[in-house]
């Protein structure tokens, strides 16, 4: 795909017009999602788009990414060069009708871009209305032109400015300060949704440069094997079964398909979708019609290679998929997404599409592959007869009728507000810090579940098993929501679960515990923002009968600068909450006036990422984790040694 050029001219004309710029910086949010973090990356992602249309049309093979001293992000790209010939109906060149005109774009025609990624041609125009500046330079024909915008206005007319010896675009931009909250771009974020590009778009080559660091940071992202090679990546702290990736690639009509799949030892499916480049976190049409090809394909192999006897039951769809890490990415000239925000793909021709490809490739490399077929299958036959087991214990663990008294854990001790929006539960590890909990609460609205020890980790264990966790079932029934496929999030008791553990590594420890539960089968409660972490103090001041408390080194310092440093400081560092009595703790980690808590969320996009690192945490494998904490060593604050 990435080397077929278009048969059509990209002039001047092909740029469309639809409406002017107004409204974007009274209204950011509409076009980039919000003025936050997420929203001043987004600006990266759409001007980084336009390049990788220009290498899913076969001309573009590199885009250097550069985050520059002041913040400010430059865009190279080795493509076409935006045209600079004068567009008709605008009467202006074309690369200003680009960066001025709302809506403007190459993509509406269908004449100079077969497929793309860009959102609605909002591209480049919103970035230059929502940046001080915004430069541009072409190379073009062996001409260098420049032009330069503040504020989304026209500085001086399009001007010639040297020669040149290439093709491509240069922009550089600075976000505006006005708009945005933060105007810091973070260089994991950018790696992150590079690297996906890079993967999604094979052979592209995309170099990340940050320049704000003493010695350049630079990452370079160029796989060959595009989204095989996403999917290794992906499976790189997990146990393969077998060690091909399976690949199957193909056009009908107008879908270009591709799909890489390949199964390893977790009970857990990884699938992730992508129509131009664009992730759709809810699927669609393309993900329905990869389901059913696995499932028909499988079904009919393992009947008639008499994996499966006449009498016993197909393989559902889920138990073939437990243990996959799959990426569908396909290319589709005029996609229609359901809803505002893209998330989810409608094209009804897109399922047969991915059904057909998949269905005829998977078939024909099962057939050349016998021995992998068969590992697929037995891991297939063993997820169903844990998926009935955990049917069977998930009956246990239902909410009894509102007769039967004992159905709430024994040791909750519950809130008596009946309504959800009013009410939290604090999750706390060990019995002592639950018994202050329990004195300091506000019983209305505050409940409280002691965990004792640590509970089980999810990441390697099927559902029959964690159903099984005397912990696990206790903090289901609490919540009220059921689990898994029986979860709605309806019937949550809670407005808010509280994480609340020792600020020291066990304590860590048990919140990762925790979160890869919560994650792996109540994701809802972390996307619908329910779930939190509680922080508790580190230190306690005390001075002339005046008690202070510094959640962190740097809080303690600027107290002590405040009340003095002399003998009359009395300063203790908590070790857990167990040393603290009621009132302390109430003052400190529940009192919702004062107390501090983080709520833990899902960034859209990211869930391949959080994925990786669930499983380099709490997965098999050693050296993976090593490696995570190495990198990551130096983010760690208050290390008990």
């Amino acid at each position: 795909m990435g080397t077929e050029k278009v048969q059509h001219e990209y002039g001047a004309d092909e740029i469309q017009i639809l409406e002017g710029l107004e409204a974007v910086r009274k209204r950011p949010g509409m076009y980039i999602g919000s003025t936050s973090e997420r929203g001043l990356h987004h600006l990266v992602y759409e001007i980084v788009d336009n390049s990788v249309d220009e290498a899913l049309a076969g001309y573009c093979t590199e885009i250097n990414v550069t985050i520059e001293k002041d913040n400010s992000i430059t865009v190279i790209d080795n493509g076409r060069g935006i045209p600079v010939g004068i567009n008709h109906k605008a009467n202006k060149p074309a690369v200003e009708v680009v960066f001025t005109v709302l809506h403007a774009g190459g993509k509406f025609g269908g004449g100079g871009y077969k497929v793309s990624g860009g959102l609605h041609g909002v591209g480049a125009s919103v970035v230059n209305a929502l940046s001080e500046w915004l430069e541009v330079k072409i190379h073009k024909d062996g001409k260098l032109y420049q032009q330069r915008y503040e504020r989304g206005k026209v500085m001086y007319p399009l001007k010639e400015i040297g020669v040149t010896d290439h093709n491509g675009t240069e922009v550089r931009f600075l976000p505006d300060k006005e708009i945005f909250e933060e105007t810091e771009f973070d260089y994991n974020t950018l790696r992150q949704r590079l690297r996906e590009m890079a993967f999604l778009t094979k052979g592209i080559k995309i170099v990340l440069r940050d320049n704000r660091l003493e010695e350049p940071k630079i990452r370079t992202f160029h796989y060959e094997g595009g989204i095989k090679e996403y999917v290794e990546y992906l499976n790189k702290s997990k146990e393969k079964l077998y060690d091909d990736i399976i690949y199957c690639e193909g056009q009908r009509g107008d879908v270009y398909v591709e799909v890489a799949l390949q199964h390893n030892d977790s009970y857990q499916e990884s699938t992730y979708s992508f129509v131009n480049n664009i992730t759709t976190p809810e699927g669609g049409t393309h993900l329905t019609g990869f389901r059913n090809a696995i499932t028909k394909t499988f079904n009919d192999y393992a009947r008639s290679m008499k994996l499966l006897k006449d009498s016993d039951p197909n393989l559902s769809g889920e138990d073939l998929r437990e243990g996959l890490t799959a990426i569908i990415s396909i290319k589709i000239s005029e996609p229609q997404f359901e809803g505002q925000t893209k998330q989810k793909l409608g094209n009804s021709e897109a399922r047969g599409a991915v059904e057909s490809v998949v269905s005829e490739q998977l078939t024909y490399f099962l057939e050349q592959n016998p021995a992998v077929a068969k590992v697929i299958c037995d891991k297939a036959v063993l997820a169903q007869r844990a998926r009935d087991a955990a049917r069977k214990a998930r009956d246990l663990t239902r909410r009894k009728t509102a007769l039967d008294s004992t159905a709430l854990p024994g040791k909750l001790a519950d809130c008596s507000d009946k309504d959800p929006k009013n009410c939290e539960i604090y999750i706390v590890e060990g019995d002592s810090a639950g018994g202050s909990a329990k004195t300091a609460r506000n019983r209305a609205t505050q409940a409280i579940l002691p965990l004792r020890g640590k509970i089980l980790n999810v990441e390697k264990a099927r559902l029959d098993r964690i159903l099984g966790n005397a912990e696990i079932k206790a903090m289901i029934t609490a919540f009220g929501t059921g689990i898994d496929e029986d979860f709605d999030i309806s019937k949550l008791r809670y407005d808010k679960i509280v994480i609340m553990t020792d600020a020291d590594v066990d304590g860590a420890h048990i919140a990762t515990l925790m979160l890869t539960f919560l994650y792996r089968f109540m994701p809802e409660l972390i996307r619908q923002g329910h779930v939190y972490l509680a922080k508790p103090p580190l230190y306690k001041i005390e001075k002339n009968k005046t008690v202070r408390y510094a959640y962190d080194d740097k809080e303690l310092d600027e107290i002590l600068t405040e009340i003095g440093r002399d003998g009359n400081n009395k300063i203790q560092r908590y070790k857990g909450l167990g040393e603290m009595d009621a009132d302390q703790l109430w003052d400190t980690t529940m009192d919702p006036e004062k107390r501090i808590l983080l709520r833990v969320t899902i960034e859209e996009g990211t869930e391949s990422e959080i994925d990786v690192v669930f499983n380099t945490l709490m997965g098999d494998k050693v050296e993976p984790r090593r490696e995570f904490i190495e990198e990551n060593a130096q983010y760690v604050t208050n290390l008990d040694i």
